[in-house]
């Protein structure tokens, strides 16, 4: 492919080849490095990576700003233009890129480093629904073959801020943002997202980048607590019931549950600590008493076939030695086994929307216990759990046929007429009547 400016780029025909990588390093001084095809890493970005982390942003923020970022990479790699001197051309087209193009194929392990034309293309499992298909179990879109519009949204905003911090390092003297901002109806100034904002409300997302696309708010959705035993039924573990028994009854986050140890566990108290993902406060959250149980029964199962016993080990591990730490990854796969027995596509996460949906709703319960509990910032976030679920008001639109149909099936009877008025007769036969 040759060299085109951004002018008189071909995005039909621009294919963005899977090269590069964002590095996992494991040092908690550097968590991620973003690497060249080259071999080498890319200096700006470890800068930015750095600058992150003394701004106490978890490793994975740095896990999500770099997978922006190589994907902005990739294109000026193939765009053969330098990352200082990419102009809002080039920035307009990655964003034209993004939003037609397909989502470059995952090459599985085995394949990887071959040639392009010699990997097989992958078979579909039985069973499987096309990309974009809405799931006939649980209604939600699969996962489809184009980004997606807060993916889109992500990506124009992590690249914006990492240029926004090296013109505000003065790296170099033809530097720009790339990335514009969103400029004011008369076309003088640029907006300034919540200028005059009420400290005591939730801040408003604005559109702030030209180029950010309009992400539709998303519906929480909960899994019915039919469908919710028939998941459970289909587990193969004491392990794996006491999470799904602990998602569900505290609304914690997949990841922040995985980090329980022993001795955050207290059966006295009926309550599980946890570190918050976003904060990395340590709290303690009420949990259900068959939750208990459920763990119970799994420690002892694993501590006979000899896994680490303490109150300041972990508390959940693999079911095989050697004994390692669960990751959320083989947390995720798990229930994702359980989900393909009934053919849904349900998230752990849904199971924390699960956990907000039953509180939320339970009228003997204040909804500023809720906010505690699921570590909301801002009382509007717990609030959306308030409304009704999709699945809700498609019953209640159902329902409202129904009663219709009804209606015109069995019309009520006509009303009787109505009797004489005495008064009335009187007067017409000029007496009283007899």
């Amino acid at each position: 492919m040759g060299e085109v400016s951004g002018h008189e780029r071909d995005l039909k025909r621009l294919v963005v080849p899977d090269v590069g990588r964002l590095h996992a390093t494991g040092d908690p001084w550097e968590p991620y490095q973003l690497v060249a095809p080259d071999g080498q890493v890319v200096e700006p970005v470890a800068v930015y990576f750095k600058d992150l982390l003394a701004a106490s942003s978890p490793a994975t923020t740095l896990r999500s700003y770099g997978m922006d970022l190589l994907r902005w990479w990739r294109f000026l790699w193939v765009a053969d233009v330098e990352w200082d001197r990419a102009r809002r051309e080039d920035a307009r087209d990655f964003m034209l890129w993004m939003k037609l193009a397909n989502k470059p194929a995952r090459v599985h392990w085995r394949h990887r480093g071959k040639d392009p034309g010699q990997i097989p293309a992958p078979r579909p499992r039985p069973g499987q629904l096309p990309p974009g298909t809405p799931n006939p179990v649980t209604g939600k879109p699969t996962i489809g073959p184009k980004y997606a519009a807060s993916t889109r949204a992500h990506c124009e905003t992590a690249v914006r801020i990492f240029y926004d911090f090296h013109l505000e390092r003065n790296t170099g003297s033809l530097l720009v943002n790339p990335f514009p901002l969103e400029r004011s109806r008369h076309g003088q100034s640029l907006k300034r997202s919540n200028e005059h904002h009420n400290p005591e409300r939730e801040y408003r997302h604005q559109r702030k980048g030209r180029y950010r696309p309009t992400v539709p708010e998303r519906v929480p959705r909960r899994i019915p607590d039919d469908k919710f035993t028939e998941v459970f039924a289909g587990l193969r573990s004491h392990r794996n019931r006491a999470l799904l028994a602990f998602w569900v009854a505290t609304g914690a986050r997949a990841e922040e549950l995985l980090t329980s140890c022993q001795s955050d566990a207290l059966v006295g108290e009926q309550t599980i600590g946890v570190i918050r993902k976003g904060t990395r406060d340590y709290q303690q959250l009420p949990a259900s008493p068959d939750a208990f149980v459920w763990l119970r029964l799994y420690q002892e199962e694993a501590w006979r076939k000899g896994a680490p016993r303490g109150h300041k080990e972990l508390l959940w591990w693999t079911l095989r030695r050697p004994w390692r730490p669960l990751t959320y990854h083989a947390a995720r796969a798990m229930f994702t086994r359980a989900n393909e027995l009934l053919g849904a596509n349900w998230t752990i996460h849904d199971l924390r929307h699960t956990a907000s949906f039953r509180m939320a709703n339970d009228p003997e319960m204040s909804l500023l216990y809720v906010k505690e509990i699921l570590g909301h910032k801002y009382l509007s976030t717990t609030q959306k759990y308030l409304n009704p679920t999709q699945d809700e008001v498609i019953a209640a639109g159902l329902a409202h046929h129904v009663r219709q149909q009804q209606r015109r099936d069995n019309p009520p009877p006509a009303p009787p007429s109505p009797a004489y008025n005495p008064d009335s007769l009187s007067v017409l036969f000029g007496g009283p009547l007899t």
